[in-house]
């Protein structure tokens, strides 16, 4: 029964879907602080706290070192990865749930261009319409007055800083890929932390508001889901199954609409689910059509 299991749902497979639950919890217990006035900065930087104390403790238990082999790419990691969590962050908060995850699913289209332009990668038929298809869903997520004059539009800013996101999220998860072929994942999940812990705290200032202890115990388990998440995404990284589990990351989706409407009363519009399909199947069809042939290859 486990074999078949194994088979149907490899190990990459089972990695992804854990790292998108734990990202969804991880953006449900963001968006619930904020909801008591912990200011974004905050947030990052408790989320930090506790991944750097989980890192540190995976990484002795290993009893391997610390700081790695590949230092700088190391900690360019920890930047990109502070910056598209910074943006994450900023998105869910000002965001709902099911539409700020959405925005997040645009990376494919910033992962190609950035091939194309700096590794000099033939862009691919797939890649193509999955561009087209993701720009065709933004405009459905972004326009939704043009059906419907009582819904509201989405903050254009708020969208704006999810696609960055989404974009450094793009150049994060490149960074992993080469760093997993010399680095152990615990260090890569290790240096996250060790880069957004010190940026977080001078963001700060004097914005920084004591929480109570109901709060300081959700900003734990923030901690605590977003180490999950980072833990299944980066041994799915590590798996030969890796390119094929990417695809179901995108039942996080799922996961984050489900808690939207449980927990905050938000019931996605019609433009939403639109937007979103288009987006997903974009994306579902730059990961499994990768093997078509590509007209632009001679």
């Amino acid at each position: 029964m486990s074999t078949r299991l194994g088979t149907l749902f490899p190990a990459g497979v089972r990695f992804m879907v854990l790292s998108a639950l734990g990202f969804a919890l991880m953006s449900a217990c963001v968006k619930y602080v904020s909801h008591y006035g912990i200011p974004l900065f905050e947030i990052v930087a408790a989320r930090a706290i506790v991944s750097w104390i989980i890192s540190y403790l995976d990484v002795k238990r290993k009893r391997i070192s610390l700081w790695g082999n590949n230092k700088p790419l190391l900690v360019s990691r920890g930047v990109m990865g502070t910056s598209a969590l910074i943006c994450v962050y900023y998105s869910v908060t000002t965001l709902p749930l099911a539409e700020a995850t959405i925005l997040q699913y645009v990376n494919p289209v910033f992962t190609a261009l950035l091939a194309v332009l700096f590794l000099k990668e033939r862009i691919q038929i797939s890649t193509i319409i999955c561009i087209l298809m993701c720009l065709i869903g933004l405009f459905f997520m972004v326009k939704p007055s043009m059906g419907n004059a009582l819904t509201e539009n989405l903050p254009l800013f708020s969208v704006g800083i999810a696609l960055l996101g989404a974009l450094f999220s793009s150049i994060a998860y490149v960074i992993v890929r080469k760093l997993s072929q010399t680095e152990d994942s615990s260090v890569i999940i290790f240096y996250f932390p060790l880069v957004a812990l010190p940026i977080s705290l001078i963001l700060i200032g004097d914005d920084f508001v004591w929480p109570s202890l109901h709060i300081i115990f959700m900003l734990v388990l923030l901690g605590i889901f977003t180490q999950v998440g980072q833990f299944g995404l980066t041994k799915a990284m590590q798996t030969q199954a890796a390119g094929k589990a990417s695809a179901y990351s995108y039942v996080q989706i799922l996961f984050s609409a489900l808690l939207g409407v449980l927990f905050f009363g938000e019931i996605p519009s019609l433009w939403t689910y639109l937007g979103g399909a288009f987006i997903v199947t974009g994306a579902l069809i730059n990961v499994f059509g990768q093997h078509l042939r590509n007209p632009f290859k001679r």
